[in-house]
């Protein structure tokens, strides 16, 4: 297998030569405001598949399809010729969305921060099912008072502290 860090050169090479073949020398008319955005290359270096946007409509972006594909042989060769392998990739193009898949997102965000209003405003006028507090709280006369069960054991005498053993004495 080739090495990977030989593969991403390979493929931004690609990309570079596309880019700069459909800039330069495809004279198309069909072909409209391209950007090559991406190229991936299969490790094997045989298929490499280049990824453009099209400024415009759908009428816009399958007239670049079809002048990049009337183009392909072309820039193949070039492609070879500029990267030395014994063997031409072949091209493939893919029309890469990102306005759309970023519009999508968009669209997404903004339900989602309608969504979080919402519950901010039904969080605001809600109130308890039960009780604020809903765990039982029993408070004693004795506590009240400040004499605790455990006070008055330390006044007798009788706490749990005067059975534990002192000093050294260790059993």
């Amino acid at each position: 297998m080739s090495d990977p860090a030989k593969v991403r050169r390979h493929a931004e090479r690609v990309r570079e030569l596309v880019a700069s073949v459909v800039r330069s020398q495809i004279k198309d008319p069909r072909l409209g405001m391209i950007t090559i955005t991406d190229a991936r290359i299969t490790a094997d270096l045989r298929d490499a598949t280049v990824f453009y946007t099209v400024l415009g409509d759908a009428a816009a972006q399958a007239s670049t399809a079809a002048a990049l594909e009337s183009a392909k042989g072309m820039l193949r060769s070039t492609v070879g010729k500029a990267l030395g392998l014994r063997h031409s990739p072949t091209l493939t193009f893919v029309l890469d969305d990102v306005q759309n898949q970023v519009k999508h997102i968009d669209d997404l965000l903004t339900a989602a921060r309608s969504a979080d209003a919402e519950v901010q405003r039904l969080a605001a006028k809600a109130a308890y099912a039960g009780d604020a507090q809903p765990y039982r709280v029993e408070e004693d006369d004795a506590d009240a008072e400040g004499d605790s069960p455990a006070d008055e054991a330390d006044a007798e005498g009788d706490s749990p502290a005067d059975d534990a053993p002192r000093g050294g004495d260790r059993r």
